[in-house]
């Protein structure tokens, strides 16, 4: 429990973190809304490449921490810092030099409000992908030492610098999308730079000293990208996968493109102790991996897959009931509302049942070594079920919006199905990470 309450409230400011925006700038039109939202479809396929890298970390440090070996912990710590640096650096560059031809490719069928919308944040979130990572590795790294709460408390300060400077500057200076941007960019630049203060102290289980001070180990690094490859591929697709459902939307117009940016900010609340969940599962299972428990690695997995289902449910059965009054709050048309709102109550059914074996139970695949297989079958999935059914049920048989949420719930099914399967037959046990 304390490795977790921690977790769901640190989600939870993530979420809100996005949110923020897209309430905030919602005084500025549905156009500056379409915009950010489509940003941050690609904001959220980097993100999570950045957070699968992390889980990567993770997931060594905290083997080698329940198999006793702290000084390894410390060193593949550091190698992930520079690992997910990098990584990030590159993908900046690429962005900020290529912002409007990415965005032209990706969505260039949307109107030039939008466009314009779009380009002005993506090259101010671009520009904090450095930092962002830094976060998520030094989250990543306190997680695996059972130590949520130095994460949480990064994120409540990030979350508050992002709500303050989005106030200021949206509604004080009316700099509009480019106001939500440059907030965003200023609470990663802090976060960043507290979580590399804090991870430099000697008390903790894990830490990384002489930051500046090179080290190469190639090994820990095969370790680490061994599980970030595959998660982060898996991630990566999956995210691409999104941007094809969401250039799918753009052809139904602004009011869809606003009523599922809308539904996918509010659903994404009743994901928070799932997601919180999956991340305790990592570190609980990947020490008792580590120590060669598998009796506790399990009976924790049950255990925690059970809290999981509780805490979703309860959520989801007041979003079935008050979807209507929710969307009523962003003030947009009379068709995005109800279209939302609409999608919403759909989700609140599908999401209780199905999520949290689609995506709570394979972070104790992972966290034992299985990334590959959770890949695998999560690309495939996706791009059979999630993408081909979008455009079957949303095309072909004119369901439009609300066919590219039911083919998202089919790839659900189908994926929760393969997981319990593997979950069940304990090959995972036999994998072997460091």
């Amino acid at each position: 429990m304390r490795l977790i309450w921690p977790l769901v409230i640190e989600q939870f400011l993530a979420v809100t973190i996005g949110m923020a925006d897209t309430v905030m700038v919602a005084t500025a039109g549905e156009a500056a809304v379409s915009g950010i939202s489509l940003v941050d479809a690609i904001n959220t396929l980097l993100i999570q490449i950045f957070a699968a890298l992390a889980t990567g970390g993770a997931v060594v440090a905290s083997q080698y921490l329940g198999s006793q070996k702290r000084e390894d912990a410390c060193r593949s710590a550091k190698q992930l810092l520079y690992t997910i640096t990098v990584l990030a650096i590159g993908i900046t560059v690429v962005s900020v030099i290529f912002c409007q031809q990415i965005l032209r490719f990706v969505f260039g069928g949307i109107e030039a409000d939008v466009m314009s919308n779009a380009q002005v944040y993506y090259y101010l979130t671009a520009l904090s992908y450095p930092f962002l990572a830094i976060y998520n590795a030094g989250a990543a790294l306190y997680r695996s030492m059972g130590n949520s709460r130095i994460s949480m408390m990064v994120s409540i300060l990030m979350n508050l610098i992002n709500i303050v400077g989005n106030a200021i500057l949206i509604y004080g200076f009316n700099w509009s999308v480019a106001g939500a941007g440059t907030a965003t960019l200023l609470s990663r630049i802090a976060a960043a730079v507290l979580m590399l203060v804090l991870i430099r102290g000697r008390d903790n289980l894990i830490f990384i000293e002489k930051i500046f001070q090179f080290e190469f180990h190639p090994d820990m690094i095969r370790r680490i990208l061994g599980i970030g490859v595959p998660n982060g591929l898996e991630n990566g697709m999956f995210q691409v996968g999104k941007l094809f459902v969401q250039n799918l939307i753009t052809s139904f117009g602004t009011s869809a493109i606003a009523a599922n940016a809308i539904a996918n900010s509010v659903s994404s609340f009743s994901n928070i102790p799932g997601a919180a969940i999956g991340l305790g599962l990592i570190t609980v299972v990947g020490q008792c991996v580590g120590a060669k428990d598998y009796d506790h690695a399990v009976s924790y997995t049950k255990r925690l897959m059970k809290a999981a289902y509780l805490s979703m449910g309860v959520l989801n059965v007041l979003l079935f009931f008050f979807a209507g009054p929710i969307v009523g709050v962003f003030n947009l048309s009379a068709d995005a509302t109800g279209s939302a709102a609409q999608i919403l109550v759909y989700f609140a059914v599908f999401n209780a049942v199905i999520w949290p074996v689609s995506f709570t139970l394979p972070n104790a695949l992972r966290a034992a070594g299985d990334a590959r297989f959770t890949m695998a079958t999560s690309m495939i999935s996706m791009w059979v079920f999630r993408i081909g059914f979008s455009y079957v049920l949303s095309l072909y048989l004119g369901l439009g919006l609300l066919g590219t949420w039911l083919a998202m719930f089919i790839d659900w099914i189908v994926r929760s199905i393969v997981f319990l399967i593997r979950f069940a037959n304990g090959k995972w046990k036999r994998l072997k990470v460091i």
